[in-house]
């Protein structure tokens, strides 16, 4: 009697439907990931976070240091003014590593979305040194800075609005703890937090 031996398909025969969906769904994910790169800005230096927190620290140790408000004020001001410098210096020199603008598209959305709250602060400020309510300027700080980095991260990559999210917590808690405690919050903050995000970022997104 003749054996019966299985019909094997024909080279030329369509592929198995399964194969033809995963292979489309690969391609779905692919064109969403390009979608969302392409709608992000990328240009946030991780290594620039950890220079600016290690500026931070140094501040907070200087600042306990000082005899007046006015001494402490200038300290974290010079801070601010040399951490900007060097975060924007960062976010230009990795924006042109990656190849993207930093005036169109998200870089432009990003500055806008950080900037108002920054503005915020400066006016704050000076309002509550004025009213004697100094013990309240790191709590709002943070608040502030915290706000602005949740409303800019919504155009940059995902851990941006996590790290925002984390300064405005810590800046609701100092607010309401005594103003002695007010240097530690900043040092934990502008400096424990851009360090610790700064690393995710540098290890995850290439610098």
């Amino acid at each position: 009697m003749a054996s019966v031996h299985p019909i094997r398909p024909h080279p030329s025969a369509p592929e198995e439907p399964t194969a033809l969906h995963a292979r489309a769904m690969d391609n779905l994910r692919f064109i969403r990931e390009t979608m969302e790169r392409a709608g992000s800005f990328t240009g946030v230096s991780g290594w620039g976070e950890v220079v600016v927190g290690l500026i931070a620290l140094m501040a907070a140790w200087l600042a306990t240091r000082q005899p007046s408000v006015e001494g402490w004020l200038l300290t974290w001001t010079g801070a601010a003014v040399l951490s900007v410098a060097v975060g924007g210096w960062a976010v230009m020199r990795k924006a042109k590593a990656v190849g993207m603008p930093l005036l169109s598209g998200p870089g432009r959305k990003f500055a806008l979305s950080l900037a108002p709250p920054l503005l915020a602060g400066v006016v704050l400020t000076l309002v509550l040194y004025q009213a004697g309510l100094a013990g309240a300027l790191p709590g709002m700080w943070l608040l502030l800075f915290g706000t602005g980095v949740v409303t800019a991260g919504a155009f940059s990559i995902r851990i941006v609005p996590l790290m925002g999210i984390s300064f405005m917590l810590l800046g609701v808690v100092a607010l309401f703890s005594p103003d002695s405690w007010g240097n530690a919050f900043m040092a934990a903050g502008f400096g424990g937090l851009h360090i610790l995000f700064g690393a995710l970022i540098a290890r995850r997104h290439g610098g």
